[in-house]
């Protein structure tokens, strides 16, 4: 069962919701529009070359398909590949793909697009961010038109939801490279422009193969600043936030009748991220003084008031969860003695970076003052999300940062020797190698849960909470995720009752 903290903090922005009363109705013909807020612009837009969330939120499913993708229960469903046959021996997995399909410039779909789209993101020069699901593939080839054949090297228990990620969707040879900033899919919405630092338009494919969607339009606008996104969606100058990011307003639009708000769950470990290769987090001692330091409750409620506290990078959700939250009680007593034990009785300087979301900058305050208790004196930087993004995520020039990771299932990243924590584990990469080779569920489970474990016992990161999914919109509006299985803002299902 998900545990949620919640306090009522004071409000600052209430006077917004005092002045709530100039609701601006926006009138449409058709109710066939939708105007979504976002927290993040998107550094582009081709999934299958950049690891931030916002490039999802905007395409997936909408824009994008790949052969299968996730539902909003976190199922695997059919997409561009309509069934599949698995051989006996988990080896072979023969994909019969859709008929009639073609992307948004027209040109037809087939299996060689499937072949195009998966060498890419496997080669070896693949810009790819998630490169490691595609691992256990062997082969991809074309049976005819309408029909692909994957050989893996390995059964891999986890292939057709791995195919469903954002990652892994299906793009056109010709049009591959001007993807990030004029997406062509074969999804049901078309990309039409982006009015940069603004919003992102889309409109109806016409041509859609698939289930039409009720809606015409879809605009995205970016409204980081939490206060701007109140005042927006107070006055109705956005249908909805899938992801509100002033949660302290959480009590008071509750009590708003025009608006219905949804507290949800997402798959975003959030976490104090740390650079094992660089002194002195490379000794165990350090992060596990860390760990001790780390009152995760005080953060919750210092920060907002909702989350699922966390001992490891595994969703609660999960039926493989493992709650390790005492595994470092909260003791400060003990961090001071481990500081001292690794040769640091007076504590360090270290710098923690913060990336634009109101969980990294306010949650860094909170931090800081914890670590501050035992010694460590953190030097706060703000930084942009593309600067976090080549700073600390591709070249790890940081000590500390805090981020949510919120790609589902996705703790083998600890198993890759070039991921941004730098932490190399051997027991870890073997237990990852023996699950991705298992398909019996009570083994992977077992095998799921020493991973867990290994990694909060080795301190690998500062594990803080589940971020919760807080999403607020028009009452009118219907078919919005309540939980984000994957990071995506799927309209394909949303409509307006009136």
């Amino acid at each position: 069962m998900m545990r949620f903290w919640k306090t009522g903090l004071p409000v600052a922005a209430g006077v917004l919701l005092g002045a709530s009363q100039a609701w601006v109705s926006q009138a449409r013909a058709a109710n066939d529009s939708l105007t979504m807020g976002m927290i993040l612009e998107p550094p582009h837009l081709d999934p299958t070359a950049g690891a931030a969330a916002a490039i999802d939120e905007v395409v997936y499913a909408n824009v994008f398909e790949g052969l299968t993708r996730i539902d909003r229960n976190g199922e695997v469903l059919p997409a561009l590949a309509r069934s599949w046959d698995i051989s006996g021996d988990g080896l072979t997995y023969t994909f019969h793909l859709a008929d009639g399909v073609t992307f948004h410039d027209g040109a037809a779909f087939d299996a060689s697009d499937v072949v195009f789209s998966l060498h890419r993101a496997m080669a070896e020069d693949s810009v790819n961010a998630q490169k490691q699901i595609f691992g256990a593939i062997d082969k991809v080839e074309t049976l005819d038109a309408g029909t692909v054949v994957i050989t893996l090297k390995q059964p891999a228990g986890n292939l057709l939801f791995n195919l469903g990620w954002g990652d892994a969707v299906i793009v056109d040879p010709a049009s591959a490279e001007g993807n990030k900033q004029t997406p062509i899919g074969t999804g049901p919405f078309a990309f039409d422009r982006w009015v940069s630092g603004d919003r992102i338009e889309l409109s109806k494919n016409p041509n859609y193969w698939g289930q039409p969607m009720a809606l015409e339009t879809a605009t995205f606008k970016f409204i980081p600043d939490p206060a701007a996104a109140a005042a927006a969606i107070l006055s109705g100058g956005v249908d909805a936030f899938a992801n509100f990011p002033a949660a302290e307003l959480v009590p008071q639009l509750e009590a708003d009748p025009r608006l219905t708000v949804i507290i949800g769950s997402t798959e975003g470990e959030t976490i104090l991220s740390t650079n094992n290769a660089a002194e002195p987090f490379n000794d165990l001692r350090v992060r596990q003084a860390i760990a001790h330091a780390l009152d995760r409750r005080a953060i919750i409620d210092g920060l907002f008031g909702y989350g699922t506290p966390i001992g490891t990078h595994f969703a609660p959700h999960h039926p493989a969860y493992l709650d390790l939250v005492d595994l470092y009680e909260y003791d400060p007593r003990k961090a001071k003695a481990l500081l001292a034990e690794a040769g640091h009785p007076e504590g360090f300087k270290a710098t923690l970076r913060l990336p634009p979301p109101a969980y990294a900058r306010r949650g860094g305050e909170i931090v800081a003052a914890q670590l501050a208790e035992i010694g460590i004196e953190l030097e706060l930087i703000p930084v942009e999300w593309a600067q976090w993004l080549d700073q600390v995520f591709r070249n790890t020039d940081y000590d500390l940062t805090i981020v949510s990771h919120t790609e589902p299932f996705d703790i083998g990243i600890y198993g890759r020797d070039d991921y941004y924590f730098n932490y190399h584990g051997p027991a870890f990469k073997a237990l990852l190698a023996e699950l991705n080779e298992s398909t019996d569920q009570d083994k992977r489970y077992e095998l799921l849960g020493k991973m867990q474990r290994l990694i909060a016992e080795d301190a690998v990161n500062g594990y803080l909470f589940q971020l919760a999914k807080l999403g607020v919109w028009n009452k009118d509006l219907e078919g919005l995720w309540h939980n984000s299985p994957v990071q995506a803002n799927d309209l394909t299902g949303v409509y307006w009752k009136r």
